[in-house]
């Protein structure tokens, strides 16, 4: 059987989470959705909504992202027009840089 792996986050990631989850609820209840209705619409459990509104960070990205698409939080100084045009600029950045990154030895200069 595989070990549980204890991850540590730091205090930021922490709060930020927090943050977010916090800010998913109040969009969800200034919807006058409840935690069923908005799970429901998410495709997802109320346990599971639950956890994301409390900033529990074992929640997937991508349950985050969509949970806060639904009830109107922004995640990006954005809209979706601009959102694909940074994507956009970023991979063009990305083609430019080496595909792997590899440790370099130390040199020694020591004659």
């Amino acid at each position: 059987m595989a070990k549980s792996i204890t991850r540590t986050y730091s205090r930021y990631t922490r709060e930020a989470m927090k943050l977010l989850g916090q800010t998913i609820r109040l969009g969800r209840i200034e919807r006058k959705l409840t935690v069923q209705d908005l799970a429901d619409r998410a495709g997802i459990s109320r346990g599971l909504l639950q956890r994301v509104e409390k900033g529990d960070l074992k929640c997937e990205v991508g349950v985050v992202f969509e949970l806060a698409t639904l009830v109107d939080v922004k995640l990006f100084d954005a809209d979706a027009s601009s959102l694909a045009n940074h994507i956009s600029r970023t991979e063009d950045k990305l083609a430019l840089l080496p595909k792997h990154v590899h440790k370099t030895k130390a040199v020694d200069d020591e004659f």
